[in-house]
């Protein structure tokens, strides 16, 4: 699997980024927002899928030195002192985007990130820090508001969503919708009727902790994230 490692220190720590260029002229970029596990194969898969279409891709390595957790524990402690932190998360964040937008081949104006579970929440974070990114697309992701200081959301956005997500439920959901009505934001939801979380990853089989894999509903998404960044690419 061939990337170019691009290293970030942010505050004391080393952020071993990966970046998947589809061509060697400038042109868009997806940033990839990783689950609570951690950097890892499935992450830069999408990455490749990207690439196939055209579009450059980022995988970012938001624990730093591409640590894992090796069971659901070790990843609860990971992504947990990030949600106790919503602020030093959002500084990471945009300290990344930044580092991202260095890269010869990224059109600085044509920058859009996406989520997976933990890294739904990281990328709408990211818009309600007020990027200057086009877009942001959250699959099957946590959705409650931090609660620090908002900024004007520029990023359009997208949530993909399982109706019986036991991690953001129903109630969740209506609170994101008011939440970016509020907030003024070009946004949009879909919701996956009969569909859990983590319906886009293979390997989610625990139908005990809410998490499943839902082929047609990970088709679907797929589709709708494509389509949304068509939009907001400009192409």
């Amino acid at each position: 699997m061939s990337f170019i490692e691009k290293n970030l220190v942010h505050k004391g720590e080393l952020l071993k980024g990966a970046f998947f260029p589809a061509h060697s002229k400038q042109g868009p970029v997806v940033i990839l927002g990783h689950a609570w596990g951690g950097q890892d194969d499935f992450i830069f898969a999408k990455a490749q899928q990207f690439n196939e279409i055209g579009l450059h891709a980022y995988a970012w390595d938001l624990y730093g030195d591409r640590r894992h957790g090796k069971n659901k524990e070790e990843n609860s402690s990971l992504m947990g002192r990030f949600m106790e932190d919503r602020k030093f998360l959002r500084q990471r964040l945009l300290s990344i985007l930044d580092d991202v937008k260095q890269f010869s081949e990224v059109d600085k104006n044509k920058v859009a990130a996406i989520g997976f579970c933990f890294g739904g929440l990281c990328v709408l974070d990211l818009a309600r820090a007020g990027a200057d990114i086009c877009g942001v697309v959250s699959f099957h992701g946590l959705l409650g508001r931090p609660q620090i200081s908002e900024e004007k959301v520029k990023a359009k956005v997208l949530a993909l969503h399982g109706y019986d997500d036991p991690m953001a439920t129903p109630p969740h959901l209506n609170e994101f919708c008011d939440e970016m009505t509020a907030l003024k934001v070009d946004w949009q939801v879909h919701v996956f009727g009969n569909t859990m979380h983590a319906f886009t990853n293979p390997e989610a089989h625990d139908a005990s902790f809410g998490t499943v894999y839902n082929q047609i509903s990970d088709q679907r998404s797929w589709k709708l994230a494509n389509n949304f960044l068509t939009e907001v690419f400009g192409s």
